[in-house]
């Protein structure tokens, strides 16, 4: 699972820093969170390419959203014909419906809004579902969880052989949970030969929000949470009035779910130059890995028993 982020500023685009949008190419599944001004642009830049399936919306701040006009119409300039799902808080549908067609542009191909509740599957795929995570922000809004399933355990090659299962396709049938009957006569079980199921990836995603006890449960164990931190905590009263998070109430979320890395994005501009006081306060409560998010980073989430 690759993680690119595309925009990280909080609020208005910087020199450094476009917009929030954070792209995901699971197993070769693209995904954006977020579609803030000129996403496309950032995909071009970034080399994350245009095959994007679904769009996760959290809230319809225009730093959130004003990049799907552009992208919509760049996908349908590239020859789109596959469709396009926009999956956003309910009552957004006839607000991100104007935006598809800015202008009076009728894409050429499907472009799908669903409007989703906060605390339900917004995306279900034979191996993994998106799951929307309830946030607290100055409006509707919401998080995502990207949740795979369990995995089966390690195949026992050698426990096979020695059991006189023959290599092929028996190995197969044990690993994915069917028993076998071998030429004497013997049933050979998934249990003898398959450890205990490994545990998916899961990958959490904010957007703008207030600490809430949601992220903490959605992100339970997460191999990468990705939280609000808009501000430093001298700035707290702001972060409040503003429906935002500092960094270090990022870490002690991260920190109460367990979550194994942390990343730090929607920053705001007053902290241009010094983003490791935003680490500094995020690290001070969070033991884990943490870090300040930046346009055009990559990050790699390996399963859970890789490393």
């Amino acid at each position: 699972m690759r993680v690119t982020f595309l925009g990280t500023s909080g609020a208005v685009p910087t020199t450094q820093r476009a917009p929030s949008a954070v792209h995901v190419n699971r197993e070769g599944d693209r995904f954006l969170f977020d579609c803030g001004e000129g996403t496309q642009r950032q995909m071009m830049r970034f080399g994350t390419g245009f095959g994007v399936s679904h769009i996760f919306v959290t809230h319809l701040h225009g730093d959130h959203i004003l990049g799907i006009p552009g992208l919509v119409q760049s996908l349908d300039f590239n020859d789109r014909t596959e469709p396009l799902a926009i999956h956003a808080p309910p009552r957004s549908r006839e607000h991100l419906s104007e935006l598809v067609h800015a202008g009076g542009y009728q894409p050429g191909y499907p472009v799908r809004i669903h409007e989703v509740s906060p605390g339900s599957v917004a995306y279900e795929a034979e191996s993994f579902e998106v799951r929307t995570v309830e946030t607290e922000h100055r409006t509707r809004s919401m998080g995502y969880a990207l949740v795979e399933d369990d995995r089966p355990g390690r195949f026992d090659r050698e426990r096979a052989e020695e059991l006189g299962v023959p290599v092929g396709p028996k190995f197969s049938r044990l690993h994915e949970g069917e028993p076998v009957e071998l030429d004497d006569g013997r049933v050979i079980q998934p249990e003898q030969v398959v450890g205990e199921p490994r545990p998916g990836r899961r990958l959490v995603y904010t957007g703008d929000t207030r600490p809430v006890e949601a992220v903490v449960e959605a992100a339970t164990d997460a191999d990468l949470l990705i939280h609000d931190a808009t501000f430093a905590e001298d700035a707290s009263q702001r972060a409040k009035q503003t429906g935002h998070a500092t960094a270090r109430e990022a870490g002690e979320i991260a920190t109460r779910a367990g979550a194994k890395r942390l990343a730090l994005t929607h920053l705001s501009s007053r902290y241009a130059g010094e983003w490791d006081r935003l680490e500094r306060e995020a690290a001070a409560v969070f033991d884990g890995d943490s870090f300040v998010a930046s346009d055009g980073q990559t990050v790699e989430v390996p399963y859970p028993d890789v490393g």
